[in-house]
């Protein structure tokens, strides 16, 4: 069974079981905590947040509300991503 746990900084907000093709922000939802979300598509980059470990692949082309510079801080899109298997997930986005 792979878990999902999502941070605050070093606070452990709460953690779920990840289902597969299910989106962070959906996982995030079923644990109550609320990350900011605006196209649900990536275009926008309103639910970026940082992975800390774990496998959240990519699109391939990468939607416009990410960049090289955001991806090299390990930033990724609630909206429109989904983890392979465990993984920490930092709320805090890399600015």
């Amino acid at each position: 069974m792979a878990i999902a746990r999502f941070f605050r900084g070093r606070l452990l907000l709460g953690s779920v079981e990840v289902k597969e093709g299910e989106f962070l922000v959906d996982l995030a939802d079923s644990l109550g905590i609320d990350i900011p979300r605006n196209c649900t598509s990536g275009n926008c980059g309103t639910c970026l947040v940082r992975l800390i470990s774990g496998n959240v692949p990519y699109p391939d082309p990468l939607p416009p509300g990410l960049d090289e510079f955001l991806i090299e801080d390990g930033g990724i899109l609630a909206c429109c991503m989904s983890p392979e298997g465990a993984c920490d997930i930092d709320t805090i986005p890399p600015l």
